[in-house]
């Protein structure tokens, strides 16, 4: 029989590398999306999959509208990758924040509990509820302490999986994602601001980059190699939280080495700090171990950071080059 699978999220970078996956596995996908008037699925075009996905417009905000399509379509798995994901955009939006990252969970876990009980659930947590590090290096076991409304929102959302696992007895698991990177990646983030700027420069379209806080230091993996990971979480006979990351930190200073000298650059000579894209309370340093989801998965990353930061230039060089196929 044919196992369905229902995305939240599926017009995200996750979303689309999750899609991809499933289908090479025979799975039938189906996404549910806010209905919004710009393009919203150009990341599965570009992985040659936007038509072998079934889209439903839905918004988490909205329970009737979750509960609707769940009770219809009993999907044997239900992946909730949806979120405001921009940590620095969560400080001028919280309310919106909170309410997709935290109750929005709750509207999926309960149309899950009242109409598809036999539903495994995967809720995308974050290394971000662990903000300001307990430990040098985090765990499952590791205490939380979000910096930002938007690890405080996906701290609710952790908890409150959790909390119908227990209670209800739903096969519900979460995976705490360590920051996963890819051509994928919106503009808006970090990294790719880094390797779209190191492409326009190469190519004379820019001349300056301004960023943060370049000594922050975040455990950087592949989001191909992470939804392998959530995938395996709910082949698993008990449901359970596991950390995935690689194990490794590196510095948003050594992000920007990476990426322009693979272009032949020295980023010293292009990237400023601007106050401005400081944070109101900084996460020093994020480092995973992903000791839990090696032994009890068998899964681990197959992409180093140089690899990663080769592949995100390399496709922005390309899409500026060849914009039409962008």
């Amino acid at each position: 029989m044919t196992r369905t699978a229902l995305i939240t999220g599926i017009s995200g970078q996750d979303g689309a590398y999750l899609a991809r996956l499933l289908l090479d596995k025979s799975y039938r996908v189906v996404g549910l999306a806010p209905r919004r008037g710009s393009d919203m699925f150009w990341r599965l075009r570009t992985l040659g999959v936007a038509d072998d996905v079934r889209i439903e417009y839905a918004d988490l905000n909205d329970a009737a509208s979750v509960q609707r399509i769940v009770a219809r379509e009993q999907p044997q798995e239900f992946y909730n990758l949806a979120a405001q994901s921009f940590v620095g955009t969560s400080w001028e939006q919280p309310v919106h924040t909170g309410l997709i990252g935290g109750i929005g969970v709750t509207h999926c876990l309960e149309a899950i509990r009242q109409t598809s009980p036999h539903t495994r659930f995967y809720q995308a947590s974050t290394s971000e509820m662990f903000g300001k590090i307990q430990a040098p290096k985090q765990s499952e076991t590791t205490p939380f302490y979000p910096r930002s409304p938007y690890g405080v929102a996906k701290l609710y959302g952790h908890w409150i999986t959790i909390n119908y696992r227990e209670s209800f007895g739903l096969h519900a698991s979460s995976g705490i994602l360590f920051n996963h990177e890819s051509p994928l990646r919106g503009v808006e983030f970090v990294t790719r601001k880094i390797s779209l700027a190191a492409a326009r420069i190469k190519l004379g379209l820019q001349d300056k980059l301004f960023l943060g806080n370049l000594d922050a230091r975040r455990d950087w993996g592949f989001a191909g190699d992470y939804v392998d990971a959530m995938w395996r979480m709910l082949q698993q006979e008990a449901p359970d939280d596991y950390v995935v990351a690689t194990g490794v930190a590196h510095s948003v200073r050594d992000f920007c080495e990476a990426a322009f000298s693979h272009l032949g650059l020295d980023y010293q000579r292009y990237v400023e700090v601007d106050p401005q894209f400081l944070r109101p309370a900084e996460v020093d340093v994020l480092l995973g171990d992903p000791a839990k989801a090696q032994a009890r998965l068998g899964w681990s990353p197959q992409t180093n950071l140089k690899t990663l930061v080769t592949m995100m230039v390399d496709a922005d060089l390309q899409r500026l080059q060849s914009p039409a196929a962008a």
